[in-house]
């Protein structure tokens, strides 16, 4: 069951994957009301291997649910480049999250960088600094130069908090538009 329909307090992790750096952030959503519990970048850079990378992401994003018991995970999906082994990198450092996530029981949702910023911003295509300046806000807090790799973790988070508030999503998942119609048989014109 989601949250979103009995107005419980409900914590989202919003991770933005990479085999570098890793940002995340932590949000506690009240109602209507989001507020930023945590927010940072695991800086993978040093590790000497690709599978000490891999480890390390499975490992502290394990912690970083420990902390703080999100039910949620909203993760950002690669955008396609030219480089091959930049993708692959990617795409298991991305991996590896949610792998950590599920294993801890998180429901984890995948968002396109434009769905994103669309969510955010009303624009698919606003920049890093109009995102930036909208969760700063949204949320009231400051982004400084420790949070520069964690705001699109931020991003990510506050996308899958509209997009699960939003009631055209709960009426087009399982049952959706069909079970509505059903219920609402009295109600349709022919």
């Amino acid at each position: 069951m989601r949250y979103w329909a009995t107005f419980m307090p409900v914590i989202i992790l919003g991770i933005d994957p990479g085999s570098n750096f890793l940002g995340f952030a932590v949000i506690k959503v009240e109602g209507s009301e989001s507020r930023l519990l945590d927010i940072g970048t695991l800086r993978l850079k040093k590790l000497p291997s690709q599978q000490e990378k891999l480890k390390e992401i499975f490992l502290q994003v394990q912690d970083i649910i420990e902390r703080h018991d999100p039910v949620e995970l909203a993760i950002e999906a690669p955008i396609y480049g030219k480089n091959p082994q930049s993708m692959l990198k990617l795409g298991r450092a991305q991996g590896v999250a949610m792998a950590a996530a599920m294993t801890m029981g998180l429901a984890v949702t995948e968002y396109s960088p434009k769905t994103i910023k669309r969510a955010v911003t009303g624009s698919g295509n606003a920049s890093k600094e109009q995102v930036g300046a909208l969760l700063q806000r949204m949320l009231k807090f400051e982004i400084d130069k420790r949070h520069h790799d964690a705001t699109d973790a931020l991003a990510t988070a506050v996308c899958h908090q509209i997009q699960l508030a939003s009631p055209i999503r709960k009426l087009s998942g399982k049952g959706g538009w069909d079970q509505f119609l059903k219920d609402n048989a009295g109600r349709i014109i022919k």
